[in-house]
């Protein structure tokens, strides 16, 4: 703290007194923090661990590659990537495999000093924290040292990882709001500690979408906390919303903002975008579909993909094969020619919009555009074969109808082989179908059915390529029953041998189209939220005990104060906060159906450790009477800090790697028969 003072009584005296209060205990835990999570921060010179999946963000960022990471939203990767940055990285490294080594021209150093700056800042954080809730000075301290000695959090602060990012940022949004709950109002610099709260929650969400957890813990104290004070005029509740919810929520958006303006360039997962999407990168489709005609027409040819991208992006497809005439657990087919889906660019891909009531396969002059509502044929480019369906079961879906390139065998199976046009995403009931841009569902003349990418993969017969079906209208709309126009070119060609020539040598008309930002911001959420062992941490007997002990305690204290006792006087450390962080971030692991690691508990962690001080206080100060027991619980509290030094010092070697240790040393620090130490000699 520092005070400042003008003085102009007499010239004699200082015109400027500055008096400053230092915490010594706060420079105390910050210096060691830098020192725990920066000394030897290059060794190992090679890749550990997530590393090599975290790595290959990276270099995508200095290439200005476009990607999608499914595991969270993008903040967390420019992090890394702006210390890589710095660190004059270029992207020109193969992160292919753990232990790899990092080349002379690669800064390990810059790669790893943001996370790590994150992992020694967050335990003067702590120490700050507790002091906000109220804890005295000797419980923060206690607080600070359990978090500046825990090996795990120092492992995870010390490489190119993400976690020491959220749980800075996750412990600063808690600290900002609470030293702004803790002061006054009436002045508006006390909103800018709300801000800081809303804009901090909001990295923590642009990091890890585990930071959602934190979010609505603390949305849910400041809803308590603003019950509580209804009616107070000095307390804003508008600058309370804008803060706490307007702020992330744009910041969360400028997360994205940031990325699809950094990553302009085509990259490995555009298949899991749309057509329209695609488009708009430099590079892969965006080369392919380049002046392309914008409005479908009779005539036209096209590759329709399907809108739907699990279990794999794929195309319309045809081959010269035909259905088996019976599978292998009896069923008949129509032994017509097999219609599927085909994940790969291929020339079999492309079909020829054809005008029933016409022969011609090319577009006419002026081009007859195709409008929802209209009946079509499709006609497959290299086969000349009619996409048609009847009522003969799918393969691998007999509840569906089987879809085929007819065949004529002269039998009674006439052809059905009229769709009508449905734009999804249409504006008017006249629209024109549109290259990329139009959501079109292909209806069943016949029989009401709609085209459908099953899903289902076909068995040998068919090449393990997808089965397309097609199914009544009885169920809701779905993306595996939308397609979208992605290759386009106007057909010249009427004959069959100078077709097979267009098709392989596509010409373009100039055309330009765009998606806006907000279409690609929506797509991106739609891919990245809907697309091993749980071993549970137990190593951290004491803090668990610590929450346990909370929980009796605050059951005795309900059921006493139901009776008229007050146990807890006013401004007893908030200690609901920590229970709180802990719950939402470690209950919710407990219903995934997915291998967890350490890392995953580290945020519950953060606030047991939280707890743990500020529980001792409590028993100290509140439940011990006598000098005796307060002292013998001095003594406990001192063993348990040695403890935790030794365990400290005794994981050193793991926590550092270095020195090196044999493998009897390693044997020994095995101190449960269900770890598993892994060594590899050299």
């Amino acid at each position: 703290m520092f005070a400042i003072t003008f003085s102009g009584d007499t010239m004699l005296q200082p015109p400027l007194v500055v008096t400053a209060h230092i915490d010594v205990l706060l420079l105390l835990v910050s210096g060691l923090a830098l020192w725990t999570r920066l000394s030897g921060l290059s060794y190992p010179n090679s890749v550990v661990f997530d590393e090599v999946y975290y790595g290959q963000f990276v270099s995508l960022y200095m290439k200005r590659v476009f990607f999608i990471d499914d595991s969270g939203p993008p903040l967390g990767h420019m992090i890394l990537s702006a210390g890589a940055y710095f660190g004059g990285f270029d992207g020109n490294f193969v992160w292919n495999r753990i232990g790899a080594e990092y080349p002379d021209g690669v800064s390990v150093w810059s790669l790893r000093l943001l996370p790590a700056l994150c992992g020694a800042f967050s335990v003067p954080l702590v120490y700050s924290l507790s002091l906000e809730l109220g804890a005295s000075y000797l419980s923060a301290l206690g607080a600070a040292v359990l978090f500046l000695l825990e090996n795990a959090l120092i492992v995870q602060s010390r490489f190119m990882l993400l976690e020491s990012v959220l749980i800075f940022f996750m412990l600063l949004s808690f600290f900002c709001y609470l030293r702004f709950h803790n002061t006054c109002h009436s002045s508006w610099f006390s909103y800018c500690w709300l801000l800081f709260s809303g804009a901090s929650i909001a990295v923590a969400i642009g990091v890890k979408y585990m930071g959602l957890l934190s979010y609505l813990l603390l949305l849910g104290v400041a809803c308590v906390h603003t019950w509580s004070l209804i009616g107070d005029r000095t307390l804003s509740h508008v600058s309370s919303v804008l803060c706490l919810v307007v702020v992330p929520v744009l910041l969360y958006v400028f997360w994205f903002y940031v990325h699809l303006s950094l990553l302009h360039r085509s990259g490995p997962h555009d298949q899991l975008m749309s057509s329209a999407f695609q488009a708009t990168l430099e590079g892969g489709l965006s080369r392919i579909t380049q002046g392309q005609p914008l409005e479908v027409a009779y005539g036209s040819q096209v590759t329709l993909r399907s809108s739907a991208s699990n279990p794999v992006p794929c195309w319309l497809h045809s081959h010269k094969v035909n259905y088996p005439i019976r599978y292998e657990n009896g069923r008949g087919s129509s032994h017509q020619q097999q219609v599927t889906c085909y994940p790969f660019k291929d020339v079999n891909n492309w079909w020829i919009i054809k005008d029933p009531n016409r022969h011609e396969l090319v577009v006419g002059n002026p081009p007859r555009p195709v409008r929802h509502g209209d009946v079509i044929q499709l006609v497959h480019g290299m086969t000349s074969r009619f996409l048609n369906s009847h009522d003969v079961a799918a393969p691998m879906s007999p509840h569906a109808q089987e879809v085929s390139g007819y065949i004529n065998y002269n039998v009674s199976m006439a052809p059905q082989n009229l769709w009508t046009v449905e734009i999804s995403n249409r504006e008017t009931d006249t629209e024109v179908w549109k290259t990329i841009l139009s959501d079109v569902r292909l209806i069943h003349l016949n029989t009401s059915a709609v085209l459908k990418l099953s899903g289902a993969s076909l068995p040998d017969w068919g090449f393990h390529q997808l089965e397309v079906i097609a199914e009544k209208l009885f169920t809701a709309p779905s993306s595996s029953q939308s397609w979208t126009v992605e290759e386009h070119r106007y057909g010249t060609s009427q004959e069959q041998r100078e077709r097979e020539l267009e098709l392989h040598s596509p010409t373009h008309i100039d055309v330009t189209r765009k998606i806006s930002f907000w279409a690609k911001f929506i797509e991106l959420q739609f891919v990245c939220i809907g697309s091993g062992r749980c071993s549970k941490p137990t190593s951290h007997t004491g803090s668990n005990m610590s929450l346990l002990a909370y929980q009796l305690l605050a059951i005795c204290y309900l059921l006493r104060r139901r009776r008229g006792f007050k146990d807890i006087p006013d401004g007893t450390p908030n200690t609901c906060v920590c229970v709180g962080g802990w719950m939402v971030n470690f209950v919710p692991f407990l219903l995934m159906e997915k291998t967890l690691f350490l890392y995953h508990y580290l945020p519950a962690l953060c606030y047991l450790h939280l707890l743990s001080p500020a529980l001792v206080e409590h028993v100290h100060s509140h439940l011990l009477s006598s000098k005796a027991q307060r002292r013998g619980l001095s003594a406990c509290v001192l063993a348990l800090a040695v403890s935790v030094l030794l365990a400290y010092q005794n994981f050193c070697p793991l926590t550092y790697g270095s020195p090196q240790l044999s493998t009897s040393a390693l044997q020994r620090l095995k101190w449960r028969e269900s770890w598993d130490i892994l060594y590899r000699h050299h």
